[in-house]
């Protein structure tokens, strides 16, 4: 079972790239975030000709998640649980039936957190324990679980081309690093890092200051697994190409393939 996270960065924008990397890449389930879309302007149609279902959680102009896969999932959640006020579009979870038994996905848009001296970065950093909440529940249920998406840390300074440049950004500072170990020390793996564990691989390229052609990237996409799934973990790779193709998002797709199925 292939499954890939994809900050897409306006899926309106890049509905040919998001539909040729499907045909090409045959995922059995594609997280998305940023697409910058309401539910309704989301480009169904030409995903499900693509043979996906879709489940939608968008916002008008800004952030926005979805949920592509295979087989019709069983949403969960359309909101990050532990916030009722919180109107951002960031956390789509579903639920599907596998060989291997109860299979919970969630697509997240971690805030980015920039100024650091705003509300924003506390902002972060709520979401991100809100998150570890919802972690740890879900540990609970013995499932496999694909907590995957845009998190907006590196976690660590392998995972940046310039540390000493990136230390004070949100994406960076020990508060950020340390949100995210405290999710993993639940017992979550970070799949890239697990098969790849020297390797200085990125998943984001800015479109500014010739980011891509000098490789200045980092590594802020992640798929963290449950116990259950990482004892199933068979690969896990980034598809760096996608970056030098007309028109792209400034972040590719990761992906992982666990040894289960879709049941039914």
């Amino acid at each position: 079972m292939k499954i890939a996270t994809w900050n897409i960065n306006s899926v309106r924008r890049r509905t040919g790239n998001l539909t040729d990397w499907l045909k090409r890449a045959q995922p059995d389930v594609l997280l998305l975030q940023e697409i910058k879309c309401q539910d309704d302007q989301f480009p169904r149609l030409e995903v499900e000709a693509a043979g996906y279902c879709c489940a939608v959680v968008g916002q008008k102009s800004w952030n926005g998640v979805a949920l592509v896969s295979r087989t019709q999932p069983e949403v969960v959640n359309r909101a990050l649980p532990g916030d009722d006020g919180d109107a951002q579009a960031r956390y789509v979870e579903a639920r599907f039936a596998t060989s291997a038994g109860p299979l919970h996905v969630a697509s997240i848009y971690l805030p980015n957190g920039n100024p650091v001296g705003t509300e924003k970065f506390p902002y972060k950093l709520a979401f991100m324990q809100r998150l570890r909440q919802r972690a740890h529940e879900l540990l609970d249920s013995e499932a496999l679980v694909v907590l995957a998406g845009d998190y907006n840390v590196c976690p660590t300074d392998k995972d940046v081309y310039d540390p000493i440049a990136w230390a004070n950004d949100a994406l960076c500072r020990p508060e950020s690093r340390q949100a995210l170990r405290a999710i993993l020390n639940l017992g979550y793996t970070d799949a890239f890092r697990a098969l790849h564990p020297g390797a200085q691989a990125y998943s984001f390229w800015d479109y500014q200051a010739g980011a891509w052609p000098k490789n200045n990237g980092l590594r802020i996409d992640h798929l963290l697994l449950s116990p259950q799934a990482t004892d199933r973990l068979k690969a896990c790779g980034i598809d760096r190409a996608e970056r030098g193709r007309p028109e792209p998002s400034d972040h590719v797709p990761v992906w992982v393939e666990l040894d289960t199925v879709v049941a039914g």
